[in-house]
């Protein structure tokens, strides 16, 4: 198979080096430029993506995907009944009653402020919870004979409260029974059952998880929590069509919430910031564009006696500007290659072995993950090209318009 004549040509010039050092160093420019356009979009992008993908699936491995409240603020009476409704209502896995609350954890050592959720057996057809027990057993909440009930600590509140599987700690419930002396706390031992790390710091810094039985007794009695039903549901993105099954099945007194709702602002943050970043960063390419500009430009320069030759041997004045749009073709093309390359194994390193540690409690994760996305990928290759060839007009152009005794006279 022949090459093209215009590509032969566009090839002789940016391979032919005598007497073209200089050319040759606006030409590395440029293809340096682009490949490091095109690594740091795919980094860019790859940890964003990442991002959002790493704290979307531990948000959706530690709540439901589904809640369902009483409406009108009106006390939910029969959770249990209302959550095998739930269950049966078409695309939901699982669903289970729930109660939160708000109490203070105490320790020989120390105290914490933390979330109380109270759970039943079926937990684990909801959230991830009984596979993020790194310590003890979830099986061990229930009090076993005269001995005190479980609680499940997050990794950071065990580690602030210096206690492990075994230990006591107390829990004070600010709200309450009405005594001769006025509304007093509520007081209870819990033995700690487990530790749990789910990976995001606001769970493992924050909350507690005991039996949903213990929970009635200490909050929902003194009005200090909230009941609510919680579902998981086949497609984690089909949650409005799977909201309506719901109240549909449940009636209309009962209202409905989903992750996608809750979580609205964390994610339109994080978008927005992989817009902001991926303009910014394209800001490369374009400079990387006009250095592809400044190489044709030299070029088409150097080569006026070569082009005037070409056009007296016949070339017509399309084939002319076909060779510099296949230089600036060619460039962009090893450019991007390249970024590519090293833009995919950026991703990969940094990713596999975690090399980029930051603050969990601003973060909420612990190290930033990297996943590039095929769709990512591609765009960014197509406008790095498209990028490159644009560049290639106004010079191509130029040799065009070349007149052949200008370009004979001026040598």
């Amino acid at each position: 198979m022949s090459i093209p004549l215009d590509l032969s040509i566009a090839l002789r010039y940016l391979l032919k080096r005598q007497g073209a050092g200089f050319l040759t160093v606006i030409a590395s420019i440029a293809v340096l430029g682009i490949a490091v356009g095109v690594m740091a979009l795919f980094v860019s992008l790859g940890l964003m993506t990442g991002l959002q993908g790493e704290i979307r699936g531990r948000i959706l491995g530690t709540t439901a995907h589904v809640s369902v409240f009483k409406s009108r603020g009106e006390a939910f009476t029969d959770p249990t009944g209302i959550a095998a409704l739930v269950g049966k209502v078409p695309g939901v896995l699982g669903a289970a009653p729930s109660l939160y609350g708000k109490a203070l954890v105490s320790s020989p050592s120390s105290q914490a402020v933390v979330t109380i959720k109270g759970i039943s057996a079926s937990e684990g057809e909801i959230t991830d919870l009984p596979k993020q027990v790194k310590e003890g057993s979830i099986d061990d909440l229930p009090p076993h004979g005269e001995g005190f009930p479980g609680i499940l600590l997050g990794r950071e509140v065990s580690t602030v409260l210096a206690v492990g599987p075994g230990d006591v700690v107390t829990l004070t419930i600010p709200r309450g029974r009405l005594t001769p002396f006025g509304v007093m706390p509520q007081l209870a031992k819990f033995r700690v059952a487990g530790v749990v790390q789910t990976g995001l710091y606001e769970f493992d810094a924050g909350w507690g998880w005991i039996a949903l039985l213990e929970a009635e007794r200490l909050l929902a009695s003194s009005g200090a929590g909230t009941v609510l039903v919680e579902a998981r549901l086949q497609d984690m993105y089909d949650v409005d069509a799977a909201e309506a099954r719901i109240v549909q099945a449940v009636g209309s007194d009962y209202v409905t919430s989903d992750w996608i709702e809750t979580n609205r602002s964390l994610f339109e943050a994080l978008q927005l910031e992989k817009i902001a970043i991926t303009l910014t960063i394209g800001l490369i390419m374009l400079v990387a564009a006009l250095n592809i500009v400044a190489t044709l430009i030299i070029m088409v320069t150097e080569k006026r006696r070569s082009i005037a030759v070409l056009m007296s041997l016949g070339a017509t004045r399309e084939v002319i500007r076909r060779v510099f749009v296949w230089q600036g073709a060619v460039l962009g093309a090893v450019g991007t290659l390249l970024g590519a390359a090293a833009g995919t194994a950026a991703c990969l390193v940094l990713d596999r072995f975690q090399l980029i540690r930051i603050p969990a409690d601003v973060y909420q994760v612990a190290y930033l993950p990297f996943k590039l996305l095929p769709t990512d990928a591609a765009v960014v290759v197509v406008g790095a090209m498209v990028v490159s060839l644009v560049a290639t007009l106004y010079p191509a152009g130029k040799a065009a318009s070349l007149q052949p005794t200008e370009g004979l006279r001026s040598e």
